[in-house]
């Protein structure tokens, strides 16, 4: 699949999987610098192949396991299992399949429109984006501490801008509290098509997440000894929003141990709405050889 000029483009058009048979669906990978397939990816293209056999009805809810290392030269077949089809609920199941294996799943709920009883968290008191240096900005400051040969990937434009409110030292991270926020969105326009900005909104919710169960143990993506991946990801959409409009993620780790953090984030407008909350554990493995 050639990379479009645009990276927005390029997302909107990786999200586009190919339809192969009936509840089956292709899609392709592209490498955002990590040694394998980016969790949010796989879990952004499962919730449109889920979509894709839904008629009528928004995700509310997803849990999801990344059981194995995704290949980014290889396609992958998401296969669609139509559970249940109900009055109100409509359930999903996704597997992800490359070199015939599962490398993911995927269970998802999808409901038709209801109004009910309405409460929130309130946002938290932070820097608003205008004036924060994004995630390209703070990267070219740590250029020259990373080898040549990866400069074009450290330094790649993504789809989704990221403004950190208290970024950490990539080489040199001190110990913090585990929470952190993070201000993000689309850096262009996106169709009106809530099932689009919802499958680009899992795709984003895998940024910056596991990161807030290292800050504590002054670790950070960059010491070479880390081993880090997400296990599962669960995520719960409350309200409409838009992509292309600034998203506050409010993200905190509650606990780590036997090599895995736990985190958790709510994300909300720029006006206070609480569209979505995200939980996720990780892998958190030192090693010494």
């Amino acid at each position: 699949m050639a990379e479009t000029a645009h990276p927005l483009e390029d997302l909107v058009a990786l999200l586009d999987l190919e339809p192969i048979e009936v509840n089956l669906f292709r899609g392709q990978s592209r490498d955002i610098g990590g040694r394998s397939v980016f969790g949010g990816q796989v879990l952004g293209q499962a919730l449109v192949a889920a979509g894709r056999t839904v008629e009528g009805r928004v995700i509310h809810s997803l849990h999801a396991y990344f059981l194995r290392p995704g290949d980014m030269e290889a396609p992958i077949v998401y296969d669609v299992d139509r559970i249940r089809d109900g009055k109100s609920f409509t359930t999903r199941r996704v597997v992800a399949i490359q070199h015939g294996r599962p490398i993911f799943n995927l269970a998802a709920s999808f409901q038709v429109e209801e109004d009910g009883a309405e409460h929130q968290d309130e946002m938290p008191e932070v820097p608003g984006p205008d004036g924060l240096e994004n995630e390209e900005q703070i990267r070219r400051r740590y250029v020259d501490r990373i080898p040549k040969k990866y400069h074009d990937k450290f330094l790649r434009r993504r789809p989704i801008e990221l403004r950190p409110v208290d970024p950490t030292d990539l080489f040199e991270p001190e110990a913090r509290p585990p929470q952190q926020c993070m201000w993000f969105r689309a850096t262009g326009k996106i169709p009106d098509d809530l099932r689009l900005h919802q499958c680009m909104l899992a795709y984003a919710s895998d940024f910056g997440l596991l990161g807030t169960a290292l800050r504590p143990h002054q670790l950070s993506f960059a010491h070479r000894h880390l081993q880090a991946a997400s296990l599962d990801h669960t995520m719960w959409f409350h309200r409409p929003f838009r992509m292309d409009d600034w998203l506050l993620y409010a993200m905190d780790s509650p606990s780590a141990s036997g090599a895995r953090g736990f985190n958790r984030g709510n994300i909300f407008t720029r006006d206070g709405v609480l569209v979505a909350s995200v939980a996720q554990e990780g892998l958190i493995r030192v090693r010494n050889d």
